[in-house]
């Protein structure tokens, strides 16, 4: 998806800082899980966008209020940074 040809998705990484510090995948944007609410007019409601998180626990219950709030091209990746490490890139520290 990411390596695909037209507009990539927003990467939205909704970890905290502390975890962005150990890991993230590049070209993600941060805006921890309890500053969404207040960043919800930077975000375009019609650009895919992947929630992401640590397990993808946090990232689904985030893409469900985006979703709330209007957006409808919304990905959660399954399984977070963590399964991201294992499964495309091993060289990612894990926590």
């Amino acid at each position: 998806m990411l390596a695909a040809d037209g507009e990539p998705p927003v990467l939205l990484d909704v970890r905290e800082p502390w975890e962005l510090a150990i890991c993230r995948i590049e070209g993600s944007m941060s805006v921890p899980m309890g500053q969404i609410p207040a960043a919800v007019s930077r975000l375009d409601p019609n650009r895919e966008t992947v929630v992401i998180c640590h397990h993808g626990i946090r990232s689904y219950q985030v893409a469900r209020y985006l979703e709330q709030q209007g957006f409808t091209r919304l990905i959660n990746l399954d399984g977070g940074v963590a399964a991201w490490a294992r499964d495309q890139d091993p060289a990612m520290p894990i926590y």
